[in-house]
């Protein structure tokens, strides 16, 4: 009985919040060069209790180890370290929560991509610990948020996960973001390009937000700042990491990667262009294809879903060839011939309560197959010279 009466309240704070403007945010972003070598007394500022688990994959261990043996001891904070196995599975999720129960530590840190940083947050819930999220690659909107995206072992899409609060503090070291291979910063520039249409499609269809409530004026504001900045400065950032510099322009477009997209996405709300990944990731040649890959894929689907203006969907084309996002199935491994795939990606993205069905009108099979279809042929004409 009481957990029934408890499932009543959870449902009608959830109708309760429906009716209500809500947005949330980290409590402190930090950007810039060498930022790493501020953590310890950037956690605190905020407080943050010891002990620590540092969670990271290799790379970020190896250029940065000497530096959290440095900040976090000189600012009085004990820390362990557990290396990530490269997946945000339950099981990874369960291991880092163990271990940090093992250990008694009061806060996660997570170094590395957007995997480690939703395991390390869905850890938190478990271990009730706080977090701080340090993306060492600017390639998703991971760090700002309470949301985990949880993959199956085989890496096709799971479930998503809702941890209790943002994190404590969200850190970048631009210096590091700056050696990252191209792919990742262009997969990050796929995943924020479809935060303001997304956010449109919510406040249009006076939908709700990954709040549980409605859209505020600042997160489609947030959202729209990002679209600019990425279309201004996206080629350039590109550009920069080549060099492995940091740059004004890359500054810019990390923390529109970074910030704007993920406070835009989760105040905003997410639609079809995220659903249509969940669906390419029911195929396992798409593995391989990073999530903001697959995003901008399902961006240019959603905006000829929703029937937008010629004019619009070329600007998208036209940005995401120029630095190097996929826009046609070929370009997430999938062939356009293959009729089953098709129907599979789009029954996986109108799977019960994914994000499509926030369109203000209703989606089926078949409309979704054909917006794929007709998306990735404009797609083929544009590679092709031809007018779309």
């Amino acid at each position: 009985n009481n957990s029934h009466k408890k499932n009543r309240n959870e449902q009608n704070n959830i109708i309760a919040m429906a009716d209500l403007k809500v947005f949330a945010s980290p409590e402190r972003y930090v950007q810039g060069r060498n930022a790493t070598e501020q953590l310890g007394a950037e956690m605190q500022k905020l407080n943050m209790k010891g002990p620590v688990v540092v969670v990271s994959t290799a790379t970020p261990r190896r250029l940065l180890e000497e530096k959290w043996a440095k900040c976090l001891p000189e600012s009085g904070y004990e820390f362990s370290f557990l290396a990530f196995s490269g997946s945000c599975t339950a099981d990874e999720s369960d291991k880092i929560a163990a271990e940090a129960k093992r250990t008694g530590a009061k806060t996660l840190v997570a170094f590395g991509g957007g995997q480690v940083i939703d395991a390390v947050r869905a850890a938190s819930v478990i271990a009730e610990c706080e977090v701080v999220s340090c993306p060492t690659i600017a390639s998703t909107d991971a760090p700002c948020s309470t949301l985990s995206v949880m993959y199956h072992n085989d890496r096709s899409f799971d479930e998503y996960r809702f941890s209790h609060r943002h994190p404590t503090l969200v850190l970048v070291d631009t210096a590091i973001v700056a050696q990252a291979p191209q792919r990742m910063l262009v997969g990050g520039l796929g995943d924020a390009l479809a935060t303001f249409f997304e956010a449109r499609t919510i406040r249009e269809a006076q939908a709700t937000n990954f709040l549980n409530g409605m859209p505020t004026e600042t997160s489609y504001a947030l959202g729209k700042l990002c679209h600019e900045i990425l279309i201004e400065d996206g080629a350039a950032a590109v550009q920069s990491v080549d060099a492995k510099a940091v740059t004004p322009a890359l500054e810019r477009v990390v923390e529109a990667n970074t910030l704007l997209s993920g406070l835009g996405f989760e105040s905003g709300g997410l639609c079809v262009a995220h659903s249509v990944h969940n669906g390419l990731t029911s195929q396992p040649i798409c593995a391989q294809y990073t999530h903001g890959e697959k995003v901008a894929f399902g961006l240019l689907t959603q905006l000829v879903l929703e029937g937008r203006p010629k004019d619009e969907i070329e600007t998208i084309l036209k940005f995401c060839f120029s630095v190097g996002l996929p826009i046609t199935l070929k370009g997430v491994g999938v062939d356009a011939a293959d009729a089953k795939a098709i129907n599979t990606i789009a029954t996986r993205a109108l799977a019960p309560g994914e994000s499509s069905h926030k369109e203000p009108f209703e989606v089926t099979v078949p409309m979704m197959e054909d917006a794929i279809r007709a998306a990735d042929h404009m797609g083929v004409l544009f590679e092709q010279g031809k007018a779309c």
